[in-house]
């Protein structure tokens, strides 16, 4: 278990942190902005969460841990398993069978959705958005670098697995904000 007994450090005043095993990077690398993007993500699904309850928060909960080992993964150098904290398959097997069960209850798409609906489902779309945004980083830091290919598998799943999540909240899709386009023209 993690204690933090000393918030801050001073350690990173120059424009620098470390990583799980002290090497030290600039804070606007590549890995750095990708996990930094993964702590956004589960920022937006804690908003999400003021709004849910039951199945679906139990669900965001346990991406909220998830998304905390991912940036544990992104925070320690290389692929090697032994010792390190990594994104299991597992994990990204989870979320396609949910994804499954939940697209099962939804009504068909003939649009586009824009991001809305109810409130929770309205933030869950904000949060799938900035896990694209980690998803991109982490595969350019994937280019330069040694990254866990698990990583990448996780967050593409985890951007349709909240997109998935936010249609059923909004009535199993039925109160989803459809694009008209051309609609202003």
């Amino acid at each position: 278990m993690v204690k933090l007994t000393k918030i801050y450090t001073r350690g990173g005043d120059k424009g620098q942190t470390s990583l799980a095993d002290g090497t030290r990077l600039p804070k606007h690398a590549l890995r750095i902005e990708a996990y930094g993007t993964v702590d956004e993500a589960s920022s937006a699904i804690g908003l999400a969460r003021l709004h849910t309850s039951g199945e679906a928060d139990a669900m965001l909960a346990r991406i909220q841990n998830d998304l905390f080992d991912l940036g544990a993964d992104l925070a320690t150098p290389g692929t090697a398993m032994e010792g390190a904290l990594r994104v299991q398959p597992a994990q990204v097997e989870r979320l396609e069978r949910e994804i499954d069960a939940l697209n099962a209850a939804l009504e068909p798409l003939n649009s586009f959705i824009l991001p809305g609906g109810s409130p929770a489902s309205a933030y869950l779309h904000l949060a799938r958005t900035v896990t694209r945004r980690a998803e991109r980083l982490t595969v350019a830091a994937a280019e330069q670098e040694a990254i866990n290919p698990v990583a990448i598998q996780y967050l593409n799943r985890l951007s349709d697995h909240l997109f998935v999540l936010a249609r059923h909240l909004n009535d199993r899709g039925r109160a989803d904000v459809l694009w008209v386009p051309g609609a202003n023209r």
